[in-house]
């Protein structure tokens, strides 16, 4: 009867505990168990509040002061067979990975972002997302395929066909060193134009920019939005976040910044492609730089968001959160110890 009274005496001594950490705004750790009696959870479960707080175990919590209120993602699909063979990547003669027609690639990075949207909703439950796709000329079957991909989604989307005399007379034929571009350069830029004109009119906050070849793993868009919370708050700043984990950048000898993220470690870079999260405010900001960078082809394409990363910072996560499916052997494209055939097949349309 003792022994009964004394464990009643332990438990009321224990909740009276962690209510009063709570109200101070601690929380506590059951290292024997790895639990955490305050939240009901491991400390292997996400135990940050969106719009909140940020928690990081031993790093402590860190009060977000950067809420994110709306995500608009804007994917550039080109699936047409008019332009090109389809197989093959754009301006080059290389396959991709798996080797299957470019409406495959289309489809799939569709169905993994509608899969990573849904699963990042369960968490952010009042977040505004909005999924936007500029198609320019794809088949009606292939249309009619990401229809009923879309379906799928818990939140809102839209299809748009670019209109090309919207656009057209905006983009100039010959790169900047005078040398004619091909039909299919002249797609992908009009296409990223139409993405920053949607920027204005349709973007409250957070932006995503993503071509149609990139491959996303189930937490991918949730990792992403907790990070631009946590890193944003830590450094008071707006912020460009790349999903990929690009080879490439490991053949250069180059110092980087390294951040925490939710269940990422992210580190600064110097260089992406045309993939890559930010806000509205920062679209705005850079206007002229962005658009010059759809309207004259440089070499590399990018140069002028590059130089926007001199002062602004980019993150990339380690390891990758997509799969840029181009070549195998292609420095841009498959990210390292990734699980490529899992993340394909798991997003067979």
């Amino acid at each position: 009867m003792k022994q009964n009274n004394k464990s009643k005496k332990k438990k009321l001594v224990k909740r009276l505990f962690i209510k009063l950490a709570r109200l101070v705004g601690y929380e506590i750790i059951d290292q024997s168990s790895l639990t955490i009696p305050t939240q009901n959870k491991t400390i292997f479960q996400n135990l940050s509040q969106p719009g909140t707080s940020s928690v990081s175990i031993p790093l402590g919590k860190l009060d977000v002061v950067r809420k994110i209120s709306g995500l608009t993602i804007i994917v550039r699909s080109y699936t047409s067979t008019k332009i090109k063979k389809s197989l093959n990547l754009l301006d080059q003669n290389k396959k991709r990975i798996f080797e299957f027609p470019k409406s495959e690639y289309t489809l799939r990075t569709i169905n993994s972002v509608i899969h990573s949207c849904n699963e990042a909703l369960k968490e952010f439950n009042y977040l505004d997302i909005n999924l936007i796709i500029t198609d320019h000329n794809s088949e009606i079957e292939t249309l009619q395929k990401i229809k009923s991909c879309l379906n799928k989604a818990k939140f809102k989307t839209l299809i748009i066909n670019l209109d090309e005399t919207e656009i057209i007379n905006n983009i100039n034929k010959k790169d900047e060193y005078n040398n004619p571009i091909s039909d299919n350069m002249i797609s992908n830029m009009m296409n990223i134009y139409k993405s920053l004109l949607l920027t204005k009119e349709k973007a409250k906050d957070l932006v995503y920019f993503l071509e149609d070849d990139y491959i996303h793993e189930r937490e991918a868009i949730k990792e992403m939005l907790f990070t631009y919370e946590r890193i944003s708050s830590q450094l008071n700043k707006e912020l460009f976040l790349c999903p990929a984990d690009y080879p490439y950048l490991y053949n250069k000898v180059e110092n980087s910044k390294i951040f925490i993220g939710s269940k990422r470690h992210w580190r600064t870079v110097n260089e992406s492609l045309i993939t890559f999260m930010t806000s509205r405010q920062m679209i705005l900001k850079y206007w002229d730089e962005l658009k010059l960078m759809c309207t004259l082809r440089h070499h590399p394409m990018e140069k002028a968001l590059h130089k926007i990363y001199e002062n602004e910072y980019c993150l990339s996560p380690i390891p990758s959160l997509t799969m840029h499916c181009t070549n195998i052997n292609s420095v841009y494209g498959l990210p390292p110890n990734f699980r490529w055939k899992k993340i394909w097949e798991e997003n067979e349309n």
